[in-house]
């Protein structure tokens, strides 16, 4: 093996020096600096994405007060057109009950009138027929002969001394 053999020790080692420095220097000047701008890149990159990441966070924050914000005015709105809502019908049903109980009103006076009017008449022929029964009566026990005026007048008395 050529690599064991001691007579060819110094120029391996000659190359060996070459070799390396050629590659030292190659990696200092070329491939360090590439390496070192890619994890400056990447760690520039990063810091902005963060920075945009909490820009983004707060803006997101001022969204999220902004449509509690509407949300809570929404609901103030709509709990006042529901309150508002709720007291044109409570007036508009007090006002139907209202006519409602007047028309009730009227026609129970008018029932009540026209119940009155049917006693009376009810009454007056009860009379009528009380004084026709009474004269019959009169005449069938008695054997009187009584005119319909008298009768009437004592049946209008009778039922004026009973009320």
């Amino acid at each position: 093996m050529p690599q064991l053999d001691v007579a060819s020790y110094a120029p391996q080692l000659v190359w060996l020096v070459i070799s390396f420095v050629l590659l030292y220097v190659l990696m200092a000047r070329v491939a360090l600096p590439r390496i070192a701008d890619v994890l400056e890149e990447r760690s520039r990159r990063r810091e902005d994405n963060l920075a945009k990441a909490e820009e983004l966070e707060k803006e997101a924050e001022d969204v999220s007060a902004a449509y509690e914000t509407a949300l809570a005015e929404a609901r103030t709105r709509a709990q006042a057109a529901l309150a508002k809502a709720q007291d044109a019908a409570k007036t508009s049903a007090e006002a139907k009950v209202a006519e409602l109980d007047k028309a009730l009103h009227a026609r129970t006076r008018e029932a009540e009138a026209a119940i009155a009017r049917a006693r009376e008449s009810a009454l007056g022929e009860a009379a009528a027929i009380a004084a026709d029964v009474a004269r019959m009566a009169a005449q069938k026990v008695a054997g009187l002969v009584v005119d319909e005026a008298s009768a009437r007048a004592a049946a209008d008395a009778a039922r004026k001394a009973r009320a």
